[in-house]
């Protein structure tokens, strides 16, 4: 890892055209497309850069998947991680996975800190420089730039550089400034950012008091997630690999403070209550109090500052979407700013972020906290609608598939054009390309992908562009030609494939 501090002077000398705050999986994804796509970018984080093992997400969906897929991070993950085709909801319930039109047809049982561990090492390879234990203070913007007040521990040269450095003197360097064309804020719920450019938070708590513990069990679940809900209680029970297990709950009956002391036998009694039964928890390695919110920013942009993850948006765990949500953020916003900063691209490429990205995080504080306040139904005519809902989404296949593109996330299309083709917007699956590519491969670096009939040929479309534009065949008869961008989903398509049509396109949206 590279890492610089401000320990002799107070303004940064050197301007970055992209600054990151915030190292979750948001950021890292983030920061390692932007350095892949040769944007210089500096990740701030004001933690140590040690890992931690504590993680709250613990599913990857399977559109995050095809994400991961196309950075060359899926096929390790899937090995990390367990498989689980089918879920499990209010008793009656059976969400099936396995009829996905997806590569990944299935959810990825995996705790939050694997996929860190993944992203990291590719936004170092990448070239991102990391300044850990270094906290935001305050950021302003003109014209030309947004100016980043940090403060830095004088350690942070020792932490970030090497795992081998040794620690200097402890204590806090002075105040100094960063310089970058653009910031993104991926800094979790309390985001510095956020408040600094004085967007509003709006929304309330949903549920309090949720307990959160690492436990080990003495008898083994029947599933690998074990999730259910009764009137007064609900509990999430996932496997960590290591021999531990997390335990996620909420008791009607036990509405405190998140600073109430928390013990075993609280968590044991939740989880009877929810799941019937305890598994004989025992050795708490850690346990805790949270309070679930539901809240999105009104804009995910304020002039050359952006936000993502947590920090434009957050929910229940109801259907973990949360982590999925933020890598997905991410995709879509670290290919505009690279094809922005690169000079491919006019700035106002840019405004599309918030048009694709806010409506999807609208919808998703929509669908998770439906989950939860029907997992949370206590008088007669909620249980009676949930028995209704659940009976319908059983028998009603439309719904049903629309509800689970949904929660997988590959059911979202982009707004597109007036008069755009059919396809515009929409996520386009890892169809397979002629001589046996796969078009999630072709995504590879963070380029597009432009597929045509074998006949057209390439026309020497990729000689001008070959840093960012890969062209590929259909493997079938296919008259189409597709233009997809680089996190997935269709730029441009025509069914007549006309050459000035095709170049026209490319020379829109590639540059």
């Amino acid at each position: 890892m590279t890492g610089t501090t401000g320990t002799t002077g107070t303004t940064g000398t050197t301007p970055r055209p992209v600054i990151v705050v915030g190292s979750g999986p948001t950021g890292l994804l983030l920061a390692g497309d932007l350095a892949t796509a040769g944007v210089p970018v500096t990740l701030v984080e004001k933690r140590p850069h040690h890992l931690s093992n504590l993680s709250r997400a613990f599913v990857l969906h399977a559109r995050t998947l095809e994400q991961l897929d196309a950075r060359g991070l899926a096929d390790e993950l899937e090995q990390a991680g367990r498989p689980l085709d089918r879920l499990r909801l209010f008793g009656r319930l059976t969400v099936a996975l396995d009829t996905l039109p997806s590569c990944f047809n299935h959810l990825l049982v995996l705790p939050q800190y694997e996929v860190e561990k993944a992203l990291r090492r590719r936004a170092v390879e990448a070239g991102v420089e990391f300044r850990y234990e270094t906290e935001v203070t305050g950021l302003s913007q003109d014209a030309d730039g947004v100016t980043v007040q940090v403060r830095t521990a004088a350690t942070t040269t020792a932490a970030a550089t090497a795992d081998t450095a040794t620690t200097v003197t402890a204590g806090e360097a002075p105040g100094e400034e960063l310089r970058a064309a653009y910031v993104v804020g991926t800094d979790g719920m309390r985001s510095v950012v956020r408040d600094a450019i004085g967007l509003p938070f709006p929304g309330r708590s949903v549920i309090r008091s949720v307990v959160l513990a690492d436990v080990r069990l003495a008898e083994e679940p029947e599933t690998l997630l074990t999730v259910n809900a009764v009137g007064d209680a609900f509990a999430f029970l996932a496997p960590f690999g290591d021999g531990y297990y997390r335990l996620i709950g909420w008791n009607r009956a036990r509405d405190v403070p998140d600073s109430e002391p928390l013990d075993l036998d609280e968590v044991k009694e939740v989880t009877r209550l929810a799941l019937g039964r305890d598994f004989g928890m025992y050795d708490a390695r850690w346990m805790s109090r949270f309070h679930s919110d539901e809240r999105q920013a009104p804009a995910y942009r304020v002039g050359r500052v952006f936000l993502a993850g947590d920090a434009a948006h957050v929910h229940t765990p109801a259907g973990g979407q949360g982590m999925n949500t933020g890598l997905q953020d991410a995709a879509n916003l670290s290919w505009k700013l690279a094809q922005v900063v690169n000079g491919h691209a006019p700035a106002d490429l840019l405004d599309t972020y918030q048009a694709e990205r806010h409506p999807v995080g609208r919808s998703v504080l929509r669908s998770s906290g439906g989950i939860v306040r029907l997992a949370m139904a206590e008088r007669p005519w909620t249980l009676a609608l949930r028995a209704a809902l659940t009976g319908f989404l059983g028998v009603a296949a439309p719904v049903r598939r629309r509800a689970v593109g949904q929660l997988t996330g590959i059911g979202y299309r982009y707004p597109a054009p007036r008069g755009a083709h059919r396809l515009t917007g929409t996520r386009v699956p890892d169809v397979a390309l002629a001589e046996g590519a796969r078009l999630y491969e072709e995504l590879r670096g963070g380029r597009f992908v432009l597929i045509t009939p074998e006949a057209h040929g390439d026309r020497g479309a990729d000689a001008r562009r070959k840093d960012r534009l890969a062209v590929a065949h259909w493997a079938s008869d296919r008259r189409t030609a597709l233009l997809v961008r680089p996190d997935g989903y269709a730029a441009w398509a025509s069914d007549t494939a006309e050459p000035g049509a095709v170049e026209a396109a490319l020379a829109t949206h590639v540059g």
